[in-house]
């Protein structure tokens, strides 16, 4: 709270209306008595009282009564290790340097020893009063010198007294010391040389050497919040100060949080956040300290002025953050919370997976792939849990998890955009069997129709399915699969969540061709990093982020990793991700695999058959077709292929079928035919065999096309 301005005291309300009353009469008229015509204040004394003091108190925000690192048994885990290895390295850093240390106090403590006999001397004999007895001599006031005189000999006589009671202590000690064990003497000596030595040291230069420099941060103080908000060239802020030194207030008093400053501020009326949000380099140079130390948010939920400033130690960066908590987990619950990484005050943020689905944005360069890597992790750990894996960027990203995906492929070319297409229909027609197994259940199994913890490990069938689409722009911007694929993902997010898969999205590039509307509208958990612009930060994090405050165009080249989380918690979290460098993830990888073979859930490495099935499928239709036969069923090709592959189309459908020869211009018509089994002619939807063969001879001169 500021103190009142003299300038602008306050209203005496009372006698304001009072003065009113006196000036403003009511019309004189035959109706002046009603009371009806009397002028009304507006601005009266009882408009001006606040609310009940009860209404406030329930409307308050209760503080927590333990600190936030008590409260969380990671983080109280993470102090106390801090805490172990900051007082081991002092001790040893100390223990070290005792030689060093020894030396010092023995050439300091004949000055200790000069010291102290120098002072004694001067206390025995009264020197201290000497300059003043002088002083009474010099003026020759005799009267004040024989006062001084006699008290000077007062405190000599019993001083002298008590030395005397010293020195015979001294003595005796000393024949103690004589006839008693040797080492007593050195006990003794090396008291003395201690005490001595620490009494001869030079005060600019202490006896231990500094284990830890800290660094010396100024405190943030409501002064220098507003001078840093003055410098920002916001027009609606430079307007209120000049008119009001005290505009901009402080609702709760400036803290210690973390590691930093936390300063709730009420900007001037008709100042956004994102005004100063947009300034933050400005605001940072305003404040003094290094652009990665100061994080401007926003609390809509009080005012779209209400601006919460935390102001770090030293820049989030380039500060060093706590190991993931997993890295040394056998194995993991999908279907509990799980460490994504840190906020700027250094606490641990965690995301959900069940029930939503994931999607993480960002320009090249930003930390998009160790994002998306995080979540498949703990999808892998789980061994009850199955995982598929796209990576279109090519470049192997996703490489060390293929031993434990279910499904995976890496590439930049058109079959691995197809092979992302053919997943995403597998996923579609999973989200259908299993709406159907879902339906059948019993009320008091499954009593909210969607996969709980409990179903996914007891029925089989349920259990939790998380497909990670690293640079998902490649397939839906695909000129012939990204349509499709950006329909098929749509529903899956729709549908999914409730039925245990859970989709991951990765894009660098988040605009409505490569990221569908109605893709980016329906993911319920966002993470968006370093963008450039409003509407990709929108695209990500959600319609009206950016008017709202929620910017990711606010971070720096310096800011890798760090991004704003949106859906994990009720409000917007800035959030750096865990990184995990390549060995790192083949451990945990290696080890995930091992528990899935304990467990007996390890899936074959199916990235093979969805190769060979992605490669052949044409070729395959084209040579189940007879050269006599212009058209055939669908219902005979699929019988045809199980045969002739019975471990890639043992599960193959006749719309399964037709989904997976549509990309290539291939449509089912109808077609005439005989029934072999019942020997009846029927009209069936069917496919023209010169349509396959011209899709092969197509897809062909395409791959040698890029071959070349």
């Amino acid at each position: 709270m500021h103190s009142e301005d003299p300038q602008h005291p306050p209203i005496d309300w009372q006698r304001h209306e009072e003065e009113l009353a006196d000036v403003v009469q009511p019309p004189l008229n035959d109706d002046q008595g009603d009371e009806h015509d009397a002028p009304v204040l507006v601005d009266s004394a009882k408009a001006q009282q606040g609310p009940r003091l009860g209404a406030t108190i329930r409307r308050g925000e209760r503080r927590p009564v333990l600190p936030g690192w008590l409260r969380s048994g990671a983080e109280l885990a993470y102090t106390l290790r801090w805490f172990t290895g900051y007082l081991g390295h002092v001790l040893a850093y100390h223990a070290v340097r005792i030689p060093k240390y020894a030396g010092k106090l023995v050439l300091r403590a004949p000055r200790g020893l000069f010291k102290v006999i120098g002072g004694f001397f001067r206390w025995l004999f009264d020197l201290e009063g000497e300059a003043v007895r002088q002083a009474t001599v010099r003026t020759e006031d005799a009267e004040a010198y024989l006062k001084l005189s006699r008290q000077r000999d007062r405190r000599v006589r019993w001083r002298g007294i008590v030395a005397l009671f010293l020195f015979a202590g001294l003595a005796v000690g000393a024949v103690t010391l004589a006839v008693g064990p040797y080492w007593w003497r050195w006990a003794a000596l090396t008291v003395a040389v201690a005490v001595f030595g620490a009494v001869g040291a030079p005060a600019d230069r202490p006896l231990l050497d500094t284990a830890v420099v800290r660094p010396r941060v100024a405190a943030l103080t409501s002064d220098v919040v507003v001078r840093a908000l003055s410098v920002l060239g916001v027009a609606g802020i430079n307007q209120a100060i000049a008119k009001h030194p005290k505009a901009i207030g402080f609702p709760a008093p400036i803290t210690r949080d973390g590691p930093g400053w936390r300063a709730d501020v009420d900007l001037p009326p008709g100042v956004t956040v994102g005004e100063v949000m947009d300034r933050r380099d400005k605001l940072a140079s305003g404040l003094g300290r290094p652009l990665g130390c100061v994080w401007p948010e926003g609390n809509a939920d009080v005012s779209p002025s209400r601006l919460v400033l935390w102001v770090g130690d030293e820049s989030m960066a380039a500060s060093r953050q706590p190991a993931w908590p997993l890295l040394k987990a056998s194995t993991v619950d999908v279907a509990k919370p799980f460490p994504f990484g840190t906020d700027p005050r250094g606490r641990l943020v965690h995301m959900e997976l069940p029930y939503t689905n994931v999607l993480i944005g960002s320009i090249p360069g930003y930390g998009k792939t160790a994002a998306i890597q995080l979540p498949m992790l703990v999808t892998a750990l789980d061994p009850y849990a199955e995982l598929w894996g796209y990576e279109f960027k090519g470049t192997g990203g996703l490489d060390a998890l293929a031993k434990v995906c279910a499904r995976y492929a890496s590439g930049a070319d058109d079959d691995t955009a197809e092979a992302g297409l053919i997943a995403l229909r597998e996923l579609r027609a999973e989200c259908q069997r299993r709406a159907a197994i879902i339906k059948r259940l019993p009320k008091d199994v499954c009593p909210d129709n969607k996969v709980t913890p409990e179903l996914a490990r007891r029925i089989k069938g349920l259990h939790w399915l998380v497909a990670g689409f690293d640079e998902c722009q490649e397939l839906f911007a695909h000129s012939e699969f990204g349509k499709e694929a950006g329909e098929l993902a749509e529903k899956i997010i729709k549908l999914g969540r409730a039925l245990g898969v859970i989709l991951l999205l990765a894009t660098q590039r988040p605009d409505a061709k490569s990221l569908p509307t109605g893709v980016s509208a329906n993911v319920g958990t966002r993470y968006c990093l370093r963008v450039m612009g409003q509407l990709e930060n929108d695209m990500v994090l959600g319609t009206s982020s950016y008017r709202n405050g929620i910017r990711a165009t606010m971070f720096a080249k310096k800011d890798k990793g760090v991004g704003y989380l949106v859906g994990a918690a009720d409000e917007a979290q800035i959030v750096r991700t865990f990184y995990l460098d390549g060995p790192t993830v083949e451990n945990l990888a290696a080890r995930a695999d091992a528990a899935r073979h304990a467990a007996g859930t390890l899936t074959v490495a199916p990235a093979e058959t969805t190769a060979v099935r992605r490669d052949t499928v044409l070729e395959d239709t084209l040579a189940v077709i007879r050269a006599d036969e212009p058209k055939v069923w669908m219902e005979t090709l699929v019988a045809r292929l199980a045969g002739l592959r019975p471990e890639v189309y043992g599960d193959l459908t006749r719309e399964r079928l037709g989904a997976a020869l549509r990309p290539y211009g291939i449509s089912t018509t109808q077609v005439w035919g005989t029934d072999p089994d019942t020997g009846k002619s029927a009209n069936r939807r069917g496919v023209e065999r010169p349509a396959v063969a011209d899709a092969v001879a197509e897809r062909n001169r395409r791959r040698g096309d890029q071959a070349a």
